[in-house]
This record gives structure tokens, sequence and C-alpha cells, in this order.
């Protein structure tokens, strides 16, 4: 089983809206670039990790680190 990050305080996922949303990239489109990568999410999923009410697996934020184009650092601040 994939480990899971907890997001106590839903950083991660509001970083992953904000920077998704300064690139102008939809839900719907951030989650087909993922599934292209075999990375197993569905737009229901994304938008509970961005509200900060699911764990993300670590090939989900690898896969989202990817298609955003950023940093871990910029992820998890």
């Amino acid at each position: 089983m994939e480990q899971k990050i907890k997001q106590a305080d839903g950083n991660i996922g509001s970083n992953i809206r904000r920077i998704r949303l300064e690139k102008g990239i939809k839900q719907t489109t951030l989650v087909r670039m993922l599934q292209l990568q075999n990375i197993n999410i569905t737009r229901e999923s994304l938008v509970k990790i961005e509200r900060g009410i699911q764990h993300i697996s670590v090939s989900q934020l690898r896969g989202i680190r990817d298609c955003l184009e950023t940093t871990y650092d910029e992820l998890l601040e």
C-alpha cells in the first residue's frame, strides 16, 4: 500500500489549488494529465485534496509537482 501524506492544516491542498489556478489549469485537465502518467486519481479526489480533507499519496504529490512544473518546497510550504 502506498504511503499517504497527512494534511494537518490543509496547506498542501491550498498550495496545489493556488499554483494550478496561477497556471490556468482546470481540475479536469490536471486529472487527465495525472491519469496519463498512470496516477490513479479522480476529479472528486482532487477536490478533496485541494480542500485538505483527503490525504494525498506520494505518487499523486510527485505527479502534481511534475504536471504543475513546480517544486516540493512550493507545494509543502
